[in-house]
């Protein structure tokens, strides 16, 4: 029986993707003046940590430039963070079923919890694994059996869901079932091909997916 739910953040509860695609742009710009760089080479370092990015971009400077991303990221944050149709009032739902709830995200602790009280969200999560909760990010197994042993949750009853290869990947090698949520920046076909058990195009379809899970165990 599905008891338990993991949730990513950033492109799966709210929509970051405008501020992280201005972010690297403005810091990409700023030590590349003499390149321009589209979405499409933009979109890939949506994802994975700041840290993995930078440093297999630039070994010398990746420090810098994570430091440099983080203060336009935060200066910019509440102005560019968006909320996707219907997500929210789908948590508020989920909540009020009684399912443990918790976010798996491989952002700062800081940052994560600027989005989640941006929105209000902090009442309905049991527990947030950020990045600097952990010693490997997501797709390692560590953030999720941590988020489980906080929750006293088996991998049996926990689900992930999530909008990137580090979540579906993640959530697979952590013995759980996965979830990946149609509105992804990254498109259908990208989430086809990580072959989660289901995608989902509404917080209502997650809902029902998840009670027929549970109607076949009965």
């Amino acid at each position: 029986m599905i008891q338990t739910i993991l949730f990513d953040l950033d492109g799966t509860l709210i929509d970051t993707n405008p501020l992280i695609l201005k972010s690297f742009a403005h810091t990409l710009d700023y030590y590349y003046p003499d390149r321009t760089f589209t979405e499409a080479e933009l979109l890939p370092f949506i994802g994975p940590t700041l840290e993995k990015s930078f440093s297999e971009m630039n070994a010398d400077q990746w420090k810098e430039m994570v430091a440099f991303y983080r203060s336009y990221n935060i200066a910019m944050h509440d102005a560019l963070v968006l909320e996707y149709p219907g997500v929210l009032d789908g948590l508020r739902r989920l909540k009020e079923q009684g399912y443990k709830m918790a976010i798996v995200t491989s952002k700062s602790r800081r940052v994560a919890l600027k989005g989640i009280e941006l929105f209000g969200l902090s009442h309905l999560f049991d527990a947030v694994i950020a990045a600097d909760d952990v010693t490997e990010e997501k797709p390692a197994v560590e953030p999720f059996e941590k988020a489980m042993a906080l929750l006293g949750s088996t991998r049996e009853e926990t689900i992930m869901v999530g909008d990137n290869d580090t979540d579906i990947h993640g959530g697979k090698n952590a013995g759980l079932k996965t979830v990946a949520v149609g509105w992804a920046i990254k498109g259908r076909p990208y989430l086809e091909a990580l072959e989660p058990d289901v995608i989902i195009d509404s917080m209502e379809q997650l809902s029902d997916w998840i009670e027929a899970e549970n109607a076949k165990a009965d």
